[in-house]
């Protein structure tokens, strides 16, 4: 909040500033990736070009260019840019920043508000400011984390553009290390090796690289240090990973559509990744065994078991050894035939029952333990199968009138090959029964 009322007039710059300060572009055509949003051809690109900028929200990860890109938005069109952090900003703090912006609206003068973490604003607080963006007292431009479809209310999303920045990949964080050594006025210490593993480290993180270069161009070393010398001395970057955000529910869809589409490799990676990102084994020890239910099914009855066994397995032995049997788990689902025939099956029987909740069963499958419950036809009719020819009657179970639903439909694959014979055996029966 410290820079929301500040003057205008610059103020000397006395204390030192960190690298990532130093090196914040002044112009959009400085800003390092992102050609998705700031290309020829481009959304921001459209609107700077047009005089019609909009408000925005920017959804990405931490360190890709955010807040540097909407500062440079309020210096290309002129806006007075202001600051705010839905973490430290509340309610009192939101209404003077309104009064101020009206203040200079009066007065000829736009205002740009950059919220970051806007996702951390409840509904009422998001709703406060629709208003001042429908009346032109602000454009916002909101940065998230978070996914902004799950995050922020309608109301502001249909009054702003959703703009995704993206990761750095390890070109644009190259060019960046080459601006921090013309910067700083010397070479990294490093060797072809170590510099490539220093941008990994960053993890598509432009603030993280500039972070970690500050550190390696402090140390006094002679020569230039290789990759094994640099790990040695520096800590890689923490996974991104939130287990309750976006990462949490991408890295879980990732690993089950590795699992669906057969490929124990991409499998085995989503789920260390999980693992490394601090993920509790036991959330997937239960989404494994979902996987088995929902892909595998009868395909292959035993995976199911297989993933019980590996759970329990896990509980007795715990991490790390534990993550083993799971892992083991997960590459017998990724390899195993597939099939979502009763997961199908299932989700119709549910539809047909919504659909027909109040039929009742059909009288002759119903027991008649009383008199009055024979003279109302209960149980008349009722073939036992067992006494039938091959133990099959043949006899409708459905509600009278529903007619039958042909609801599992076994796929040609594994164990579901022998069940697809017998739906098959049992519905010529059932023809040749009811003549």
């Amino acid at each position: 909040m410290a820079d929301l009322f500040a003057s205008d007039e610059p103020r000397p710059d006395t204390g030192p500033r960190p690298l990532a300060d130093r090196l914040r572009p002044t112009k959009i055509s400085e800003v390092i990736g992102q050609d998705q949003v700031l290309g020829p051809e481009a959304p921001l690109t459209v609107m700077l070009s047009s005089g019609a900028l909009s408000s925005l929200v920017f959804w990405g990860p931490p360190g890709v260019g955010k807040t540097t890109i909407a500062r440079l938005l309020a210096h290309e069109t002129d806006l007075h840019f202001v600051q705010i952090s839905a973490i430290f900003t509340g309610v009192p703090d939101l209404k003077k920043v309104f009064e101020a912006a009206k203040i200079r609206r009066q007065n000829g003068q736009g205002t740009l508000l950059f919220v970051d973490e806007i996702h951390r604003f409840n509904k009422a607080q998001q709703d406060g400011f629709l208003p001042h963006m429908e009346d032109g007292t602000i454009l916002l431009v909101g940065a998230t984390t978070e996914n902004p479809s799950f995050e922020l209310n309608a109301a502001v999303l249909s009054r702003a553009q959703v703009l995704v920045l993206e990761r750095l990949d390890l070109k644009d964080l190259e060019l960046l290390a080459q601006r921090a050594e013309q910067e700083l006025g010397k070479g990294l210490p490093l060797d072809g090796h170590a510099r490539e593993a220093l941008l990994e480290m960053a993890d598509g993180d432009g603030r993280a690289l500039l972070n970690l270069i500050e550190q390696v161009m402090a140390w006094d070393v002679d020569g230039a240090l290789d990759r094994d010398q640099l790990g040695k001395r520096l800590m890689r970057r923490a996974a991104q990973y939130d287990k309750s955000g976006d990462a949490h529910y991408n890295l879980i869809s990732a690993l089950h559509k590795s699992v669906r589409g057969s490929d124990p490799d991409a499998a085995l990676y989503w789920f260390a990744r999980m693992l490394e990102g601090g993920e509790d084994p036991r959330f997937l020890a239960r989404r494994i065994t979902r996987m088995a239910v929902e892909d595998i099914g009868l395909a292959d009855p035993q995976a199911q078991a297989i993933c019980l066994q590996s759970w329990e397995t896990y509980e007795r032995l715990g991490s790390p050894e534990g993550e083993l049997a799971l892992a083991q788990a997960l590459i017998y689902l990724a390899l195993a035939p597939k099939s979502n025939a009763t997961y199908v099956a299932y989700k119709g029987a549910r539809k047909a029952a919504k659909e027909t909740g109040s039929h009742l069963p059909p009288k002759h499958i119903l027991n008649a333990p009383t008199s009055m419950m024979k003279d109302q036809g209960y149980g008349a009719g009722y073939a036992y199968d067992h006494d039938a020819e091959d133990g099959f009657s043949g006899q409708d179970y459905f509600p009278e009138g529903m007619g039958r639903k042909d609801l599992y439909q076994p796929v040609e694959r594994g164990f579901e090959r022998d069940l697809l014979k017998r739906v098959e055996y049992f519905a010529k029966l059932r023809v040749k029964r009811n003549g």
